[in-house]
């Protein structure tokens, strides 16, 4: 199969970019660099690189009128709700703009696409209180970047109503695994945490930011299981204009994730607590009932993926 994956050398690109390949797959990467790595990618004669923005409207249509795609994994974007509230019209060029033009050359000249499948996030919710958010729960977007995300997977469904582009969205919970980059201001919590972890072992001096007491609770779920729900997807007749969760519908706390770490690295990092920040939520947990309806079943428990990604730091040395 050929696949175009936007945000290919990021951290969820890059994993999906390497399992394709391992499984004989051809693929596309559209990356400008500034949240991922070339290094995360495996090196291969089956990857095609373009290093450039998905703002970029002559590299994506010479890329889309050139190529004859199957699959479409549009995971470029500005992931950070605090950078989309500093700058929300930089962040919307990205976070929306991308998706539109992408969809409609997608309509013009890739008549043979079997998938276009659009990253949005669990951040359109917001604060809604309810234990467990399922994609029919009414939707609350406290920053742009949640706007701009559920505009997004709004319109991806559309052009599958209106115009027959076959698509489905996604609404992304916590995911954590290799190749998330610490140094990244859009960096998830868990590789933060590991990282500090990491130095505090290696003799360096480090703290956590605590923002909050902690008990604020996520749905988080391990790469490796975040590919298995995409594949589930992109493959089912059923998700077709669908928007899915993808997530474990486990609750874990900030707090039980930093006790885990201590566990496992034997250490006890030293915290800073600070305010809450704005935009913040403070609950954010999958109902996974319609993702598992289409086969699927996440292998990892929080337990079992955190020590899977210490694992991985000491096989990369």
């Amino acid at each position: 199969m050929n696949y175009l994956v936007t945000g290919g050398a990021g951290f969820i690109g890059s994993n999906l970019v390497n399992r394709l390949v391992t499984e004989g797959n051809h693929v596309t990467i559209i990356d400008d660099l500034s949240m991922g790595k070339k290094c995360n990618i495996r090196e291969t004669d089956k990857v095609k690189f373009f290093e450039g923005s998905v703002m970029d409207k002559n590299l994506l249509s010479s890329i889309i009128k050139a190529e004859t795609f199957d699959y479409i994994f549009h995971l470029a974007a500005v992931a950070s709700v605090a950078d989309s509230i500093e700058r929300p019209l930089e962040t919307h060029k990205v976070n929306y703009d991308s998706v539109l033009y992408l969809l409609n050359l997608c309509k013009k000249y890739q008549p043979g696409l079997k998938r276009f499948i659009f990253s949005s996030s669990s951040a359109v919710y917001g604060d809604i209180d309810l234990p467990f958010k399922s994609e029919s729960t009414p939707v609350k977007p406290l920053s742009q970047y949640a706007v701009d995300k559920y505009a997004g997977e709004r319109t991806v469904l559309n052009f599958y109503n209106l115009y027959g582009v076959p698509t489905s969205a996604v609404r992304f919970f916590n995911v954590y695994g290799p190749n998330q980059n610490p140094s990244s201001p859009y960096s998830g919590v868990v590789s933060i945490l590991t990282d500090k972890f990491q130095k505090l072992r290696d003799g360096e001096k480090t703290y956590f930011t605590l923002f909050g007491d902690g008990k604020q609770t996520r749905d988080f779920i391990f790469v490796d299981d975040v590919l298995n729900a995409l594949n589930s997807i992109a493959i089912s007749s059923k998700s077709l204009g669908e928007v899915y969760n993808v997530g474990t519908g486990t609750v874990t706390s900030l707090n039980q994730i930093i006790k885990i770490l201590s566990g496992i690295y034997s250490i006890e990092l030293p915290i800073v607590q600070k305010s809450v920040r704005k935009g913040d939520i403070r609950q954010s947990v999958a109902s996974k009932e319609k993702l598992t309806s289409l086969g699927f079943d996440a292998t990892y428990t929080v337990n079992e993926g955190l020590n899977k990604l210490v694992r991985s730091f000491h096989e990369r040395k």
